[in-house]
């Protein structure tokens, strides 16, 4: 069984920073793309950030220059340092990830974590 756990979320002013942390936990192979994604209110889940098990990363353009996703493959989790936030990036943050798991053979499962609450607000 595999799982994420997050952690890291709260309120935060306009201009200040907060950094979210999600942990995998479980038997598996290994772990390839791992991100976050958010839903604020009343609008749909969108991409914000991933990484790679090679460290190449994507962001949104919504957050670029002000978000940078990181992650420590030992301990298998994934971290996304928020800079400079806005009232618009008030959302739930899920984690999401890829884990090859050994069945009968490697298969690639995916993964949401339950979600952590942002809210940016002065």
């Amino acid at each position: 069984q595999v799982q994420l756990v997050e952690s890291g979320g709260g309120l935060v002013h306009p201009g200040g920073s907060l950094t979210l942390s999600c942990a995998a936990s479980g038997t598996f192979f290994s772990i390839d793309t791992m991100g976050w994604y958010r839903r604020a209110p009343g609008k749909e889940r969108e991409l914000v950030a991933t990484i790679t098990a090679d460290g190449s990363t994507n962001y949104a353009d919504s957050v670029k220059g002000r978000f940078t996703i990181s992650r420590d493959n030992a301990k298998h989790t994934v971290y996304l340092q928020m800079n400079s936030l806005k009232p618009e990036d008030t959302a739930v943050y899920y984690c999401n990830a890829d884990f090859l798991v050994r069945q009968a053979i490697l298969v690639r499962l995916n993964y949401w974590g339950q979600g952590t609450q942002v809210t940016v607000s002065s």
